[in-house]
């Protein structure tokens, strides 16, 4: 596949391709945060926010032979796959291969869209991770083959972030950045840099050794989690954003990739916890996103399990106990959870929260109202208000609706 460098694209037209018109907005019966949604980054993300000497080499949008729109960068290409931004079109249209970006619906990239998009499926609040030419958790610019350059963009993702994606609409979206992990006195930089104009998470890779970074243990990640440590960022481990669970030759790499989000999420899970990086830090978040809540409970089981019976809990230092730590630390977001919603309580009912995940493949929009409603409407007030807004809110210091706003309809008086 080749590609050429493609002229400006008039991406803010109104005009799409193969779109369900809009639906009607759904009813509000409850508030809702989402703590795992993605943005799509628009084609003129990085204009005029490098230097003259890295602007030439910025990220771009080019056009293959094939008519399909790619992003460039640091001499690769990176598609912007199908089932990355499937929201708004049929089912049977939904496809894993490059995607145009008008065959995208423009809520997946123009903020003011996005904001319609969330009125429409009744959604307060989001927090946004990047996407294709990023990486879920800005690995791709931190491994450029320049490190300024590296830096430079990184820097440039957070700026037009704050400036175009969370500025125009602050109560409505989580302001969450990257950060440079090709060095940890730069990241913490950038993490601190970040912090002090309001946001409040940083999505690191939830195992970096997978994708050739100093692993959890080495020793290497100390100011990185110092500096989220000391500016309440949260850290924000989306499921892949260090690749899919390893899988033998031949087997269906998406529906088999997909069924191990859980495994993935634990086993990355059980990494931090076990890195004593919790443990050093009393007040540090961690949120696990897009692996489920199934999980939770054994993990918990086996925690205690080891301490109780294998004598290895001694690895804490104190008398905290690894399972303690797991509580006090972390977060965890569901879709939907029918068949394991019942452990919520060994989950920790203040440490659940609610995703809806709009674009992906596996997310509810314009639904997720009915979706919470079919899952969760049962349950307790209390518990339903913490799930569905409370503990996100918390979590990320963000607020939430006033009362004469639509979106409060959930909120408790």
């Amino acid at each position: 596949m080749t590609a050429t460098t493609r002229p400006t694209l008039n991406w803010k037209k109104s005009e799409t391709h193969g779109l369900e018109p809009d639906p009607e907005p759904r009813p509000i019966k409850y508030t809702i945060v989402s703590v795992d949604d993605h943005l799509v980054e628009p084609p003129d993300m990085f204009e005029g926010r490098l230097s003259r000497e890295h602007q030439a080499l910025a990220p771009k949008v080019v056009e293959t032979e094939e008519g399909h729109e790619v992003w460039e960068f640091d001499g690769e290409l990176f598609f912007q796959v199908g089932l990355n931004a499937v929201v708004g079109r049929k089912r049977e249209d939904w496809k894993v291969e490059p995607t145009r970006f008008d065959e995208m619906r423009p809520g997946c990239y123009q903020i003011d869209a996005r904001i319609r998009d969330m009125d429409i499926n009744g959604v307060w609040a989001s927090v946004n991770f990047p996407s294709q030419i990023t990486g879920f958790c800005g690995r791709v610019f931190s491994q450029c083959s320049d490190p300024d350059l590296g830096l430079a963009v990184t820097r440039a993702w957070n700026d037009w972030f704050f400036e175009e994606w969370h500025s125009p609409y602050p109560e409505r979206i989580v302001p969450m950045g990257i950060t440079y992990l090709g060095d940890a006195a730069q990241g913490a930089e950038e993490i601190r840099r970040n912090a002090e104009r309001g946001f409040t998470g940083v999505t690191l890779p939830e195992q970096p050794h997978r994708v050739n970074m100093p692993n959890l243990f080495s020793g290497w990640w100390d100011p990185i989690i110092a500096a989220c440590a000391e500016t309440g960022t949260v850290v924000c481990l989306h499921v892949g954003s260090t690749g899919v669970a390893d899988m033998p030759p031949g087997a269906p790499m998406v529906p088999l990739g997909a069924t191990l989000f859980g495994q993935l999420s634990l086993a990355a899970c059980a990494e931090w916890l076990w890195s004593g990086y919790p443990a050093k830090y009393p007040d540090l978040k961690i949120a696990m996103s897009e692996g489920g809540i199934g999980w939770v409970a054994m993990l918990h089981d086996r925690l205690e399990n080891i301490v109780d019976r294998s004598g290895y809990g001694d690895y804490f230092s104190g008398d905290l106990r690894p399972a303690e730590v797991l509580h006090r630390n972390f977060w965890f977001c569901t879709i939907d959870d029918p068949s394991t919603i019942s452990t919520r309580h060994t989950v920790g009912i203040d440490h659940i929260c609610f995703e809806t995940d709009y674009p992906h493949g596996d997310g509810t929009w314009p639904d997720s109202q009915a979706v919470f409603e079919r899952y969760y409407g049962d349950l307790p007030a209390d518990e339903i208000a913490k799930i569905s807004h409370e503990n996100a809110a918390s979590l990320f210091r963000h607020p939430l609706p006033p009362a004469d706003n639509p979106h409060a309809a959930g909120l408790r008086r």
